[in-house]
């Protein structure tokens, strides 16, 4: 895993096992791109893989160098690290910086580099770890405008077991005037040619990360969002994959930032047949002001390259996040199956009926009560007392929190409870009380979403109190798990504590602010299970996963949606980080009846909980839903560390299937899932993936027989009659367990 410097050439290889990245120094001062892919071997000069000698007399070419050399560089031909705006490159650029007398053309050149073992933190921000410092080794290459005294380092961190290579930027102003800094990308990656396939993430409340395929074609490829959070219309994600590669082989880069606000990812096609990458905030409503002696501190973009196709991408995603991303006791730890009573009453509950819904969940096996939204202020609906994070309606709960969490802890149960805590009702105390704590631009009328306006989380005041009224409510019920909920978009990104020339910053402040308050409480109760939460999953983003393991994956709970869902979510995500329940029907947002079966196979492959009243199931349903929970409980550790394989998508046809495989590959779960309106249909079969070719393996449901890995890995598990036989609904659905067959 070194990182090595040629001093003669200039160049920088970064290279593990599995991945080469090689820049090289040009005689510009500009870091030039040499190649980036599967690891080759280390040679003293690279110099050889630089394009972009355009000679001088080629139509609209300006030249890089001085007046008088020989040697000609053109830029706009030339694959850089971190390319400018304004000096002969027209694509992109990675940054846009403005001086006190309005310029914008800076010219940064290398000034010095630094090669560390390990990987440094970033200050207020989530970012990948190592544990220690032989899993990685970092460079920092600073370069330096020497007009403006800007200062510009570009951050590497290349891995030890994994084909991936962290990236960030740092903004230093060691001159004497201010400067603003307009646009700042993350990472900016370009390569030698432009055939790919472009794959990302998209949708809407409901039906969030669904998988989107197309050619990239000349021209610019944008998502992104400007909505003040990652979202659920467009993920922090995107990846390039060459034709013809499927799940299981061929070449892909994977493209992820580690953030939770505006987010822009692009890929540009030139028409000279080279690509340019680019993710990192999204320049609308950015604009930030460095005053000399300050610093801006980009967040981390994460890459991944494999020729293994997209699980192998996937994979790397995974354990990567899981294990080097995700923080504290409940990162490896066994997650609690959940029962939260949302679905089942609403904000109007009584104490009674929570407690009945606890008592049977703890009867079928289920280990922790989550209250939901309603416990707090006067708060019946969602149109009051949000912001009121203390207990007035005594009547709804006698003891109060702390009275309920002995009662549910008495049962042998652990305690969650929900919090909105970004958002205020105006019909509440904290409201009448401070109102110019929201965001709102002056003389306009706030606008309402849900009954509710968003607090100004840029403010230190408004984090301070949000801390003390939680941290009282935590200590004072022993709680055991935080459901962290944020119902709307930012809009009016106005504050009223922000002077002029700096509402530019409240965006991204905002979010810093998030973190912050995630940092202090995660402080004061190590112990709390977070689970991160945005209307379903609109914030469903590495950065969440740094201060809250698992997150709310939907708030659509149907099972055929969650397919869909969970599929997508994937790409990107492990199952460690996807909360997953089983709720009612016909289901709350669709309207559909699915049977219990499969919304119980699905629920699964995630985080297992359940959203209902248990006590409306009948007895043959309880029966089938505690053997679901005990079969969750046995192969959870399974499902939460295993390598994961998609293994037939929903998106391209009637069917989906799915695995999970231990790391000595030998036990593994399988799940298919059929969806309606296929009748009468053809034979099905699954080929799946991750086992051992030379092992014999015995299949649930096919009793007396034995099948080695290679095949059911080639030849595949032939589902049969079974399979043309719809359940309830018309759906079929099934889980395989896959065991090595013992001596």
């Amino acid at each position: 895993m070194p990182i090595i410097f040629s001093k003669e050439t200039g160049e920088f290889h970064l290279y593990n096992q599995d991945v080469s990245y090689i820049m090289q120094i040009l005689k510009n001062g500009q870091i030039g791109s040499l190649y980036y892919g599967r690891r080759i071997r280390h040679r003293e000069d690279f110099g050889h893989l630089l394009e972009g000698g355009i000679s001088a007399g080629h139509p609209r070419s300006m030249s890089a160098y001085e007046e008088g050399d020989a040697s000609f560089l053109s830029m706009q031909h030339t694959k850089q690290e971190y390319p400018c705006a304004g000096r002969g490159d027209f694509r992109e650029p990675a940054f846009v910086l403005e001086a006190a007398n309005e310029n914008r053309i800076f010219d940064f050149r290398y000034e010095s580099h630094e090669i560390f073992a390990g990987k440094k933190k970033l200050e207020g921000l989530p970012a990948v770890y190592t544990q220690d410092d032989g899993e990685a080794q970092t460079l920092e290459i600073a370069l330096r405008d020497t007009l403006s005294g800007m200062r510009c380092i570009l951050s590497y961190s290349i891995f030890r077991d994994f084909p991936a290579i962290a990236r960030s930027v740092r903004f230093c102003n060691d001159g004497t005037e201010r400067c603003i800094l307009r646009r700042v990308m993350s990472a900016s990656v370009d390569l030698p040619d432009s055939d790919y396939e472009l794959l990302y993430l998209t949708g809407a409340w409901a039906r969030e990360r669904h998988v989107k395929n197309l050619k990239l074609e000349e021209g610019l490829h944008r998502i992104g969002s400007t909505r003040g959070s990652s979202s659920g219309e467009y993920n922090p994600f995107l990846a390039l994959k060459r034709p013809g590669t499927d799940e299981m082989s061929g070449e892909v880069l994977g493209f992820s930032l580690i953030y939770s606000g505006n987010h822009l990812e692009q890929a540009e096609a030139d028409t000279f047949g080279t690509a340019r990458v680019q993710l990192g905030i999204h320049p609308a409503w950015f604009d930030w002001e460095l005053a000399p002696g300050e610093t801006f501190q980009s967040p981390e973009a994460v890459l991944v390259y494999t020729r293994d196709g997209l699980n192998g991408m996937s994979q790397t995603y995974h354990e990567l996040y899981r294990t080097h991303l995700a923080r504290g006791v409940w990162r490896d730890r066994e997650r609690p199956l959940v029962i939260n009573n949302w679905e089942a009453t609403g904000a109007a509950f009584t104490e009674d009926k929570v407690l009945e819904i606890a008592r049977r969940g703890k009867e079928l096996g289920l280990e922790l009560f989550v209250l939901d939204d309603g416990w707090f202020g006067e708060r019946d609906d969602d149109t009051k007392g949000l912001g009121d994070w203390y207990v007035t309606n005594k009547e709804k709960l006698p003891g109060g929190i702390e009275g309920l969490s002995e009662k549910i802890h008495a049962m042998g149960m652990r305690f969650g409870l929900w919090f909105e805590p970004e958002m205020v009702n105006p019909d509440s105390d904290l409201y009448r009380a401070h109102p110019d704590w929201i965001l709102y631009a002056p003389g306009h009328r706030p606008l309402l979403s849900r009954y509710q306006y968003v607090l100004d989380f840029s403010r230190r005041e408004v984090r301070d109190y949000l801390y003390e009224k939680m941290e009282t409510a935590l200590s004072n019920a022993s709680v055991d798990y935080v459901k962290w909920d944020m119902n709307r978009y930012l809009t009016e990104c106005y504050s009223a504590a922000a002077p002029a020339g700096q509402q530019g910053q409240v965006m991204h402040r905002y979010v810093l602010g998030v973190y912050e308050l995630y940092e202090r409480l995660i402080g004061r109760f190590p112990n709390i299970l977070f689970e991160s939460c945005s209307a379903g999953g609109a914030r469903f983003d590495p950065g969440m996963l740094y201060y809250a393991p698992q997150a709310w994956t939907s708030d659509d709970t149907d099972a055929l949606e969650r397919i869909l869902i969970q599929y997508g979510t994937s790409y990107v995500y492990p199952l460690s980080m996807m909360a997953a329940h089983v709720s009612d029907v016909p289901n709350m947002q669709t309207g559909r009846v699915t049977p219990l079966s499969l919304r119980g196979n699905v629920a699964m492959f995630g985080m297992f909980g359940c959203e209902m009243d248990l006590n409306t199931l009948d007895e043959k349903e309880c029966l089938l839903l505690k053997r679901q929970i005990a079969f969750v409980k046995r192969y959870r550790e399974l499902v939460m560390k295993g390598k994961f394989y998609r293994l037939k998508s929903p998106f391209a046809g009637d069917e989906a299937a799915w695995m999970v495989v231990n790391d000595n590959q030998s036990e593994a779960l399988v799940g298919y899932y059929l969806f309606p309106g296929s009748p009468n249909g053809s034979w099905r079969r699954i080929r799946l993936a991750g086992l051992s070719p030379e092992k014999e393996y015995t299949v649930s449901g096919r009793e007396g027989r034995t099948f080695f890995g290679d095949e059911l890995m080639n030849a595949g598990l032939l589902l049969g009659e079974e399979a043309l036989i719809p359940q309830e609904g018309g759906c079929f659905s099934k889980i395989f367990v896959v065991s090595e067959k013992e001596n």
